[in-house]
């Protein structure tokens, strides 16, 4: 028997880099993301390689993040990088955009959407 990971369900790597690079198109163009834009190297390669990297394992792919980076101590990462609600929904509707652009299961795409609206409000350090 096997385990369906919302990885799988997604479509697996291709489907994991496609979002990331949504992600960042509307990261990267949105006006309304300016404040999380410039909170970002202007080259955005790291940034795209890092959260394909947390996303694959955390979806229930391969660990790519741990075994290159250790555990992701997402919080700890994210200090040095002054995070209020603002920039938490600047990150969701870049991120809510990229999972539109995605596609998948509708009940999977709703608990997506509320896990990492969860995660991003966790990121809250202002």
């Amino acid at each position: 028997m096997t385990t369906r990971t919302p990885y799988g369900a997604m479509g697996g790597e291709q489907a994991i880099l496609n979002l990331v690079d949504r992600f960042y198109y509307y990261m990267d163009t949105l006006p309304e993301a300016a404040g999380i834009r410039g909170i970002h190297q202007a080259d955005l390669s790291s940034a795209k390689d890092k959260l394909f990297k947390f996303l694959s394992g955390w979806l229930g792919g391969p660990n790519l993040f741990i075994e290159e980076f250790g555990h992701p101590m997402l919080r700890a990462r994210h200090l040095p990088f002054a995070i209020g609600e603002s920039e938490r929904d600047q990150w969701m509707l870049c991120m809510n955009k990229a999972i539109a652009d995605t596609p998948m299961d509708a009940q999977l795409e709703t608990n997506l959407r509320n896990a990492l609206q969860q995660l991003a409000t966790h990121m809250i350090n202002q």
